[in-house]
């Protein structure tokens, strides 16, 4: 037994940060100071907070340690760990009272709104030690449907819950299990789509890297509702750390007997495989990722027949996103309607979002369906950085649709965003504020299908080439009215006719710009002018003469030389030479340089 453990982040954001130099330096203090057999380091999971990473929380005090240096630690220790005394000044400032006290956690704006159930283990449990999972009831749910719970049982449990694939969709869980069960077959198949590709998007990672285990305790489930025993999880080889503690998870599950022949003496056969993907977006296309795990190019298929019926090796197949896995166990322990008192209506449970862009508290964050965007943005996010406005944020992805300020206040859940032209996505949230030109945002996605697309069918293939042109050429100055009226033929069709939903979402970032900031395209196009100040075409740097001091400064950080100017009198920019880098505007101490 350890009286304190030192919980050290262990995710990719934290890890990239030094955060394993950090646990190396505790280790090392603590051995030096005697201690090793009475504090415990443990590289867990993401905590969420990754704006703050490397994070190290202390138990049993959960003292809350951010941005921590490996030069900190020797003073947490002798601080901390020897004295008892924790080191205010290094904790997360909102954890710290007026009277220096320390505050819980749960007080602090980031985590008192929400509610983790995919995330419960990440960050409190080591990834890599299945009995750290077993003490958090881990396969406990998998023992109960095995020995008291018909497949039938378990399916109108996940029913009843309301339980939506977390992956983009949304498909109601319960009735996919229901279709494949219901087709008999000598093999079924349970998948696992690992393979999250939106810019942005970090959740599925994140639960891999925190609880894997609880990945393979759903699968097993849902395999037993099904009538399946092979299982492949899909994930992209970009994440290695994922990768790597998945495959141990999956060892240990079988060293245990909770994967392979006979699963707690009931006769139940299951095993899991993991399959690497290699970074195609279409492959979160459920039937393109089937094709690319049978050992083909990853190419959509067309629909029906759905994968129920003939999916992986055509057999009978389901495949859920790993979010949506990390909610089954629970949803079997605490029963479906427990689940079913958080959310909306028809959007049950929580959703976890990767908040990112311009935002405080970037970070993973998980809350009940119906949360508003405002409490996302301004509680729990922390506002926009810097005293700038908040402009619009974006959901779904490239798939999804930017939802403008005058809407702030929308629940989220999956039909309020398709109603107000977005999508749940798989849970990406991209901030944006005031310096943001949504014209180049709709651009900067679409670039994105154009290079993700497979090529397979001609709307996806040449359809989003084509709308990508008209959008360069209104960023560049060059767009007519008779643009915007093919943009929205173009992206019509594109919608209508693609084969899979890359190609089907691919024109929402632009038909959802168009609808709420259509005042934008007009002035590229109209009066050839980029409100935001971004599109470089179309921006001119000007000095204010009744604001320079004639330092010289800008001149001498001129690249292009396009800056001239004697001591002491106001400098000019020749615009012939300009290659709007913006260095001048950057290092003018006076505010005399603006562009527009």
């Amino acid at each position: 037994m350890f009286r304190s453990h030192v919980m050290v982040c262990g995710g990719t954001g934290c890890t990239s940060s030094g955060s394993d130099r950090i646990a190396e330096a505790f280790e090392k203090e603590i051995a030096a100071c005697g201690l090793e057999n009475e504090v415990k380091v443990v590289r867990t999971g993401c905590f969420g907070l990754c704006a703050l990473g490397p994070i190290v929380v202390i138990y049993p005090e959960a003292s809350f340690y951010s941005m921590v240096k490996a030069e900190d630690v020797a003073e947490i220790v002798s601080e901390h760990l020897l004295k008892g005394r924790p080191v205010t000044r290094l904790l997360y400032d909102e954890t710290v009272a007026a009277d220096n006290t320390v505050k819980s956690l749960d007080e602090t704006a980031f985590y008192k709104k929400q509610k983790r159930i995919a995330l419960r283990n990440c960050g409190v449990i080591n990834p890599e030690n299945i009995d750290e999972y077993i003490a958090f009831d881990g396969y406990q749910a998998l023992g109960k449907v095995l020995t008291e719970m018909t497949p039938e049982q378990v399916i109108q449990t996940i029913l009843d819950s309301g339980l939506r694939g977390r992956g983009g969709a949304g498909f109601p869980t319960g009735l996919k299990w229901k279709f494949a069960a219901g087709n008999k077959a000598d093999q079924k198949y349970v998948c696992c789509n690992a393979d999250e590709g939106d810019p942005g998007a970090f959740m599925d990672r994140s639960i891999l890297e925190g609880d894997p285990h609880v990945v393979i305790e759903a699968m097993a489930i849902a395999a037993y509702a099904i009538g399946a025993s092979q299982g492949y999880v899909y994930v992209r080889a970009e994440y290695p750390i994922a990768v790597h503690r998945l495959q141990v998870a999956i060892s240990q599950a079988r060293e245990y007997g909770l994967l392979g022949k006979d699963i707690f003496g009931t006769g139940f056969d299951f095993d899991l495989d993991v399959k690497l993907g290699a970074g195609a977006f279409v492959c979160g296309e459920e039937t393109a990722l089937m094709t690319s795990i049978e050992g083909k190019r990853g190419e959509p298929r067309p629909r029906p027949p759905f994968p129920a019926v003939k999916g992986l090796f055509g057999k009978p197949t389901i495949l859920n996103n790993v979010e949506t896995y990390a909610n089954v166990p629970q949803i079997i322990l605490n029963g479906a309607d427990w689940f079913a008192s958080m959310g909306t209506e028809k959007s049950k449970g929580t959703k976890v979002f990767a908040l990112g862009g311009k935002i405080k508290n970037t970070g993973l964050v998980e809350i009940p369906m119906g949360t508003t965007l405002r409490t996302i943005v301004e509680e729990i996010g922390g506002g926009i950085p810097n005293g700038k406005k908040f402009k619009a944020a974006q959901t779904g992805g490239p798939s999804g649709g930017c939802i403008p300020a005058s809407l702030i206040d929308t629940p989220i859940d999956y039909d309020n965003l398709i109603a107000i032209g977005s999508m749940m996505g798989s849970g990406g949230l991209i901030v944006m504020d005031e310096d943001t030109c949504m014209v180049d945002i709709a651009k900067f996605f679409l670039e994105f299908t154009v290079d993700e697309s497979c090529g397979k069918c001609t709307p996806c293939r040449v359809g989003t080439k084509r709308l990508l042109e008209l959008l360069t050429k209104i960023t560049d100055g060059k767009g007519t009215m008779e643009d915007l009226a093919r943009i929205e033929e173009l992206a019509d069709f594109i919608k209508s006719n693609s084969l899979c939903g890359l190609g089907q979402t691919a024109p929402n970032p632009v038909l959802s710009t168009l609808r709420y900031f259509r005042d934008e395209y007009l002035e590229h196009i109209q009066n050839k002018r980029c409100p935001a100040g971004v599109c470089k075409s179309l921006l001119q740097y000007r000095i204010d003469p009744q604001k320079c001091r004639g330092c010289t400064l800008c001149s001498r950080v001129c690249p292009a030389g396009a800056i001239s100017g004697s001591v002491k009198n106001p400098h000019v920019i020749d615009t012939s030479k300009c290659v709007k880098c913006g260095a001048c505007m950057e290092k003018c101490k006076f505010g005399a340089i603006s562009k527009g």
